[in-house]
């Protein structure tokens, strides 16, 4: 069948329908293995989908402005095709992957808004300044800030992960966010939103990610008390906490062996694919959430339950 993908044991295509079960049970991704700082997603095979064309936009974004990191790839460029569907205008902080970044860049501008590419390494505060001056500068304000860059690397012992990678994943995952929040603050209006990516391994403790977890549980914290921070001032500050779903964070991090099973012991016996977790950024960003602040939506597929 054309147009077919698999994951686990459901089968998504897009000819007339969604969530056919397959008959036996398949594997979305073989066995591979990426040995960089950050992962391609044009390297990935299967490559992911990201874009669902069953998803209409309906204007709930419209002329607003949304600064996503790492939205070159994976979950952040599901959002920015999502937001853009919506009438957003993207900018996207990404660190090195530039063919990635235009891949993104020209399916936003396919739906009819702007786009901003920004280079650069979220781990340095001075970044965070030039991300902050150069969308002002372009396009005026910041309605949406999406913390969603991070880094992970398998570690089977606590003493397996140098200080170099211990400082890297914590500058990465929670100082980037730190830092551009701050920057962001002073240019964000009411109804503002803020969307930090936190992840299912936080809740279960993965015990081959021991400082990304750290970093992870970290920012639960930071959109709670961030979320308490700023309510009267009308700004919401959310958090996602993804369970396994087919990016480049996933060949980056794991051995090759392990990528097949991702997302095998969740309830629905599958990992997933960028394009179902956009509607909940979409949520987050849009008034849809507007009594919603302070709070961890997990797009999991059952792995963690309450």
């Amino acid at each position: 069948m054309e147009n077919t993908y698999c994951f686990g044991r459901d089968r998504y295509f897009f000819n007339n329908e969604r969530g056919v079960k397959c008959s036996e049970y398949k594997v979305m991704a073989p066995p591979q293995r990426q040995d960089r700082i950050v992962g391609l997603e044009y390297e990935m095979t299967p490559k992911p989908i990201f874009d669902n064309p069953n998803y209409k936009g309906s204007g709930k974004l419209k002329d607003k402005v949304a600064i996503i990191t790492g939205g070159d790839s994976g979950l952040g460029r599901a959002a920015a095709i999502a937001f853009a569907k919506e009438g957003a205008n993207i900018v996207i902080v990404y660190f090195d992957e530039h063919k990635d970044a235009e891949e993104t860049k020209k399916c936003i501008e396919k739906y009819g808004t702007q786009c901003l590419l920004l280079p650069g390494d979220i781990s340095d505060p001075s970044f965070s300044k030039k991300i902050v001056k150069e969308t002002l500068e372009k396009f005026k304000k910041i309605d949406i800030l999406v913390n969603n860059a991070g880094v992970q690397y398998q570690s089977d012992t606590l003493e397996e992960i140098t200080d170099i990678q211990f400082d890297w994943t914590m500058r990465v995952n929670v100082y980037g966010m730190f830092y551009l929040t701050r920057e962001c603050l002073p240019y964000l209006k009411p109804g503002s939103s803020i969307i930090n990516l936190t992840s299912v391994t936080t809740f279960f403790g993965d015990p081959q990610l021991i400082d990304y977890v750290t970093t992870k549980g970290a920012i639960v914290g930071f959109t709670r008390a961030l979320a308490r921070n700023l309510a009267l001032k009308k700004i919401r500050v959310n958090a996602i906490a993804p369970g396994f779903f087919w990016t480049p964070l996933q060949p980056n991090c794991w051995v090759k062996e392990k990528i097949p099973t991702l997302g095998a012991d969740a309830a629905m016996a599958r990992g997933a694919m960028p394009f179902e977790l956009a509607p909940t950024f979409v949520f987050l960003a849009s008034e849809d959430s507007s009594y919603v602040t302070g709070q961890v939506i997990h797009n999991n597929g059952g792995q963690i339950m309450g």
